[in-house]
């Protein structure tokens, strides 16, 4: 199985990695990440477009679920009843938003095996015969950046990017929302929660791993914000 998931995952991505430093990116490593992510991003855009467009359906017929708790309060059964029934109704698939995340999954871990991978001695043995070696890759972002050390800088802007995203998404539930009851408030509060607490998260994590990571945390979050804000503009 490792075997499979190197060759079919890790080897590949890391031999685009080692042919965009040496192209698009001129030799610089940081410029290689971020265009290797945003390859990656958009090849699996309608997966992640159907994801968010399961997210904004769920969204929009929250007043509707609403409505069913509150008439059905002391019937847990009718209102599941009833709720399913909505969701056949509309068309929407509430457990339709967790397939594509888990498909992304694997491909995210080979990613971090990647960018582990660029900076260790031997790892462009690994190369295909048609990607020419470069002999040694520089470690450099914009000529200054070692990024094969920790940097606080990237690491807080990996962060607040997903303040950002995590805000827009918390925004977004209290529009559609507007609690009326005690569970609507419980989920938003959770939410408000995990708005400040993700984004430490990020910040711990990013700046405890070499500064690629937070490159590559940056560069997919602010993909993830462009695509949620084309999605839920209207």
């Amino acid at each position: 199985m490792a075997f499979l998931f190197e060759e079919l995952l890790q080897r590949p991505l890391f031999n685009a990695l080692v042919f965009l430093y040496q192209t698009v990116s001129f030799h610089d490593l940081g410029v290689a990440i971020i265009a290797l992510t945003l390859l990656i991003r958009f090849a699996l855009y309608p997966l992640s477009k159907k994801s968010i467009s399961s997210q904004k359906e769920m969204m929009e017929i929250q007043p509707e679920v609403k409505k069913i708790q509150e008439k059905y309060k002391g019937n847990k059964e009718e209102q599941m009843k009833r709720t399913m029934a909505l969701y056949k109704e509309r068309g929407v698939n509430p457990f339709a938003g967790c397939l594509p995340l888990l498909v992304q999954l694997p491909i995210v871990i080979a990613l971090y095996w990647v960018f582990l991978m660029v900076f260790q001695e031997g790892s462009l043995g690994s190369l295909y015969g048609f990607v020419s070696n470069p002999g040694g890759i520089s470690h450099l972002f914009l000529g200054f950046v070692d990024i094969s050390q920790r940097n606080l800088a990237l690491a807080l802007v990996a962060g607040a990017l997903q303040f950002w995203q995590s805000k827009m998404i918390l925004d977004l539930q209290k529009k559609h929302n507007a609690p009326a009851d005690f569970q609507s408030n419980i989920s938003l509060s959770m939410s408000k929660q995990m708005t400040y607490m993700m984004p430490v998260l990020t910040v711990f994590i990013a700046y405890s791993l070499h500064a690629g990571i937070a490159i590559y945390w940056a560069t997919t979050t602010a993909f993830s914000i462009v695509q949620q804000w084309r999605a839920f503009r209207k």
